[in-house]
């Protein structure tokens, strides 16, 4: 089982020092991987924690490719609806490119009614439009030629497609996984909780002649507890679990690496 940790992109901990000395703790420590999130307009009435203040996830993970050496960065979840599909891609190839391979690419059709008026788009299309961004971004990776718009173009550079995992609840969310990714993100590590969805997944990804599915369960681990935070990784593992995000609301860089360390000597 893989171990991430979440990065907050957003709020007063999402200072170009703190991101950076928390990135590398994280390697440092031997975290396998850090996530950030998605929010692209939060309202005023709504930005507790962060005072609206939220950095773009693909900027982000692209900037700390280049202050990392070997961690995973994820997205968890970039909502698809908010941006044009070829300009996603586009983003997408060039952080998998420059960053040798490590970009994991969480997506979601997203949920928040103000941020979907704020960028224009009609919410009740939001499953259609990450569909089509979805099969975009499929043919894309496929090959180096591409047609968007009646218009043909080189994809170019075209390295390997990360891994997609597909957030938000099933039954919506496993039959997106099973047309266009290769795991799940569950939000919540109630293993018991999570076990019959994760069958699920996984006869529908056999029955679609797919590997076994990924899957990330994004969760908040009682890490001040040991052996608690143990027992919660090994439920999670033993219901399907491939990888667990721990995110939670730290105060600082001191804080972020003790945690990654903490986190670390969980691995089984």
């Amino acid at each position: 089982m893989k171990l991430g940790l979440y990065l907050r992109n957003m709020g007063p901990q999402s200072t170009v020092e703190t991101m950076i000395a928390c990135a590398r703790a994280a390697e440092a420590a031997g975290i396998d991987d850090v996530w950030v999130a998605d929010h692209i307009a939060i309202p005023p009435d709504d930005a507790e924690g962060s005072n609206g203040r939220y950095l773009d996830p693909l900027a982000t993970l692209a900037f700390l490719a280049g202050t990392t050496q070997r961690i995973g960065l994820g997205t968890g979840v970039l909502v698809l609806p908010y941006r044009p599909a070829l300009a996603t891609a586009k983003w997408i190839a060039t952080i998998q490119e420059l960053s040798g391979g490590r970009l994991l690419l969480g997506v979601g059709a997203g949920w928040m009614p103000a941020e979907f008026r704020a960028v224009g788009v009609a919410r009740e299309q939001r499953g259609r439009i990450a569909d089509e961004t979805l099969a975009f971004l499929r043919r894309c990776f496929a090959g180096d030629e591409v047609e968007a718009n009646g218009q043909p173009f080189l994809f170019r550079p075209r390295p390997p497609r990360p891994p997609i995992f597909v957030g938000g609840a099933a039954p919506h969310a496993l039959r997106r996984a099973v047309r266009f990714g290769d795991g799940w993100m569950p939000m919540g590590g109630d293993a018991d909780a999570l076990r019959q969805p994760i069958a699920q997944l996984r006869s529908d990804m056999e029955a679609a002649g797919k590997p076994a599915p990924e899957i990330v369960a994004m969760t908040a681990l009682s890490l001040d507890d040991p052996p608690r935070a143990a027992a919660q990784l090994q439920a999670l593992r033993e219901v399907g679990a491939t990888r667990v995000v721990h995110g939670w609301r730290y105060a600082d860089a001191a804080a972020f690496a003790h945690a990654a360390d903490a986190l670390s000597r969980l691995r089984f």
